[in-house]
């Protein structure tokens, strides 16, 4: 069921979104080698608690293995729902963190890729050319649209430079829910799929591999690696579709504001 927002309910939204960007900026203070993934996720449960929400993540899934932790924290070869652990970070790694809240009864989601330290050219062209691609796909997110104009833009994107665009996993409506209808894929064909309208809600998320599109689920049975073992990127949006333009409900600007990195220029932030 498509179910389209009202401008009250977008206010909601907007505010949940803002928040998941400001908690991945608080994040964002404590990304270095020798941090462990487990103390990102503390500063993110305590920040989300701060502000009276709720971590979305935390407790979803099926009752016999829910999601145990606030942050979806993916290194390397992992290309999203990585759990938060006594492992560290190492200089030269790249690392997804992906983070939900739920507040006044309506959620953000929203992920971003980092650099730790510094890391190796192929590397930064994959993050650029993901977050190239998440902004392109965005660009199709207008009245009058389909789905499918957002899929193929990312994915044409990506796979002109040489990238793999992951199949199993797909972007998504959301609002009262973390997960709603539609499915956004990064893949597809211009004019298929479900037409897009104003109000309609979408998390925008590129997940993009630097070899191969396919993937595994590790035994912990949320884990997604690269079947190749090569490295992944995942940048994600909160967005709403417009007539002409769409609007973008949750902003990297905190992110850059501390770490004074720009994976690209962007008129977006």
């Amino acid at each position: 069921m498509i179910y389209l927002k009202s401008e009250a309910e977008i206010d909601k939204m907007r505010r949940s979104a803002q928040l998941v960007s400001r908690t991945l900026a608080e994040v964002a203070k404590h990304i270095e080698p020798g941090v462990s993934t487990l103390k990102l996720d503390h500063v993110a449960e305590e920040f989300i608690k701060r502000h009276d929400a709720r971590a979305a993540f935390k407790g979803y899934g099926s009752p016999n293995n829910p999601f145990p932790a606030t942050l979806c924290i993916s290194i390397n070869e992992e290309v999203v729902h990585g759990i938060p652990s006594e492992r560290t970070l190492k200089e030269g790694d790249i690392v997804s963190i992906d983070c939900g809240v739920e507040k006044d009864g309506y959620f953000g989601d929203h992920a971003y890729t980092f650099t730790v330290g510094e890391c190796d050219e192929e590397s930064h062209r994959l993050l650029r050319t993901t977050l190239q691609s998440l902004y392109k796909g965005i660009e199709q997110a207008v009245h009058g649209n389909k789905i499918g104009d957002i899929s193929h833009a990312i994915q044409t994107h990506c796979e002109e430079e040489g990238f793999g665009v992951v199949r199993d996993l797909v972007g998504h409506g959301l609002g009262k829910h973390l997960h709603e209808d539609p499915s956004v894929p990064n893949f597809g064909r211009k004019g298929r799929g479900q037409r897009l309208r104003t109000g309609l809600a979408l998390a925008i998320e590129p997940m993009i591999t630097a070899g191969s599109w396919k993937v595994n689920t590790l035994d912990d049975g949320w884990t997604i690696v690269t079947a190749d073992g090569s490295r992944a990127a995942h940048f994600e949006h909160d967005v709403i579709v417009r007539e002409g333009e769409a609007e973008i409900l949750s902003t990297f600007d905190y992110i850059t504001e501390i770490t004074k990195k720009e994976i690209i220029d962007s008129r977006y932030g």
